[in-house]
């Protein structure tokens, strides 16, 4: 069985070819993948359809990550979404803003290979 056997995941990532990769990597494990280029568009998708698990860059055009996480969490419907950041900011603040925002990892793309990613993934859902 696939570890991430039907899990919804909503990738928001401007980077396609990363965006795709960890797509392609995900699916392999099961996952059903959404993808959002922007923080707007990944408030519309999260609003009309229900995720296991967003995926979320910071530095997005449109709406950063960060102002997309505030808005999720002020809403009843999506306050508790389990979301991990991934992006290329990891400097302590950032980390805190995460924290604080209620995100279940904080992870730091330039440090991390997609398998590594994809990993991080799985272990959420355990």
């Amino acid at each position: 069985m696939a570890k991430l056997d039907g899990k919804k995941i909503l990738i928001v990532e401007d980077d396609n070819f990363l965006s795709e990769m960890l797509a392609k990597k995900l699916s392999v494990e099961g996952a059903v993948i959404s993808h959002a280029p922007d923080g707007e568009v990944a408030l519309t998708m999260i609003r009309a359809n229900t995720y296991d698990l967003v995926l979320l860059d910071i530095l997005l055009p449109k709406k950063g990550g960060f102002e997309a996480l505030t808005e999720l969490r002020a809403d009843e419907k999506t306050k508790d979404l389990a979301v991990i950041v991934l992006s290329n900011f990891g400097q302590k603040s950032d980390v805190e803003m995460g924290i604080k925002l209620g995100v279940k990892n904080f992870l730091v793309k330039a440090l991390l290979s997609v398998d590594e990613i994809a990993e991080k993934v799985i272990e959420s859902f355990k």
